[in-house]
């Protein structure tokens, strides 16, 4: 049985703007079903490694990105499609404010609004009302009425400073003809702990399943869960049909640890559905990638935290050297600093690397990098043949001090500015800072 045979529901979270409160409410409400009983699965809108760890942890089944730039619909509906049918409800965090994405044409922004009318997702606005009151209203009027075919179901208030406050609002959104399904007070004990790139990783935060436990208590008693569960609606199920990333071999050797975590489900779903079979080690425990795999794919993650005790795990420095003499090697972002000649922590100190790649990163003067990336392969690797074209993104904060390789990918961004060349390519070692999400049509 598939996921289209159950008709799953589903709804979106969302905001006006970042910051508002999204992780918070589609953690607490996740958590807050998943105890009553529920079968929920999460979804997070566009390209985003941390949050949906954190949606599996709180529902206990693997959560998914869906990207309405890098993805094209057939793309989403694979995904979709593909899950295990153990979740009738699907909860989707939305990414910074509902209608922001980039340049495009409606539907291939990015946008949270974007999935949200794709998928035919309900959305529940959660709504920073500090420093106003009734002027909440006008804003949620215009988010209403925005896009006719993205549908505001219902609204949270968040950060409400006291039961004046709670009625000078709530008043207000209720005569628009807005349900209010929860009002949260204002308050500071329920943040996650954050760093450079977003939220510490779930497998690092202290304490995370009692953080979970006191965010459902907290949403379960200043929100109406029962209400805002009832209205998830059947999704609209794109047809599926275009693959979303050939893998890069048969045999996929994958480094997996707190080192190198940031590889999509989806991916990983999409290799093993097309037969390829994922055999992971830890770099950090010293492991070697298994030499009878056919390719070797370090992921991106949070190296520089780890950058002495890889730089002396000498089983897996040898095991891999081994490894590249005769099978390719693919490194993104963190990965791709792994496989450099050295890399300069944060406090200034350079570390050997492999020494596979002819690149020097550097993590003390940090300068952000961030946005959506097509990319067209300038030969044949484990990404695919030389013209293969693909979307995905950056996020780093690592600047690359030397590059004397080849380039591997030619590469555009999502504002139309010139193509410029990208990563490195050195024998049958190749990496980058892009991360990939899908082939392009």
């Amino acid at each position: 049985m598939s996921l289209a045979d159950l008709a799953p529901k589903g709804l979106m979270i969302s905001a006006p703007r970042s910051g508002s409160g999204k992780t918070l409410l589609a953690l607490g409400l996740m958590r807050a079903l998943t105890r009553r009983g529920h079968a929920v699965t999460g979804l997070k809108n566009g390209p985003d490694y941390i949050d949906p760890a954190f949606h599996e942890a709180a529902c206990g089944h693997v959560s998914y990105n869906l990207d309405t730039w890098a993805m094209r619909g057939a793309q989403i509906g694979a995904v979709l499609r593909a899950l295990p049918p153990v979740a009738p409800l699907l909860i989707a965090e939305g990414s910074m404010g509902l209608f922001d994405g980039v340049p495009g044409d409606e539907g291939g922004t990015g946008a949270s609004s974007d999935l949200a009318a794709l998928l035919a997702l309900p959305v529940v606005l959660i709504v920073d009302v500090s420093g106003q009151s009734q002027s909440v209203a006008a804003m949620l009027r215009g988010f209403a009425s925005h896009r006719a075919n993205v549908h505001v179901a219902g609204v949270v208030l968040n950060k409400v400073a006291s039961a004046r406050h709670q009625r000078l609002t709530t008043e207000a959104v209720a005569a628009i003809g807005l349900p209010v399904l929860g009002v949260l007070p204002r308050q500071t004990a329920l943040a996650l702990p954050e760093r450079h790139l977003g939220l510490v990783q779930a497998v690092e935060t202290t304490d995370l399943q009692a953080k979970l436990e006191t965010m459902a208590d907290f949403v379960e008693a200043h929100a109406d869960v029962a209400g805002l569960a009832a209205l998830a609606t059947p999704l609209r199920l794109p047809r599926a049909g275009q693959l979303i990333l050939h893998p890069p071999g048969q045999r996929i050797a994958l480094a997996r640890d707190r080192a190198f975590s940031f590889i999509y489900p989806h991916l990983l779903a999409a290799w093993r559905a097309a037969g390829a079979e994922i055999i992971p080690f830890s770099p950090l425990a010293d492991e070697t990638p298994d030499q009878s795999c056919d390719v070797c794919w370090l992921p991106g993650g949070y190296p520089e935290l780890h950058a002495g005790p890889l730089a002396a795990s000498t089983r897996f420095a040898a095991g891999l050297r081994q490894f590249a003499q005769g099978k390719p090697v693919h490194g993104e972002c963190g990965g791709y600093m792994v496989l450099g000649q050295g890399l300069v922590d944060a406090q200034g100190k350079r570390h050997a690397m492999l020494g596979l790649l002819n690149i020097e990163t550097d993590f003390s003067n940090r300068k952000m990098t961030l946005g959506y990336r097509m990319a067209t392969l300038l030969s044949d690797g484990p990404l695919g043949p030389r013209g293969t074209r693909l979307r995905g993104h950056e996020f780093h904060y690592a600047a690359l001090t030397r590059n004397d390789d080849a380039a591997l990918a030619n590469c555009e961004d999502a504002y139309g500015s010139p193509a410029m060349a990208m990563g490195s390519r050195c024998g049958q070692v190749t990496g980058s800072f892009f991360h990939v999400i899908a082939e392009a049509s």
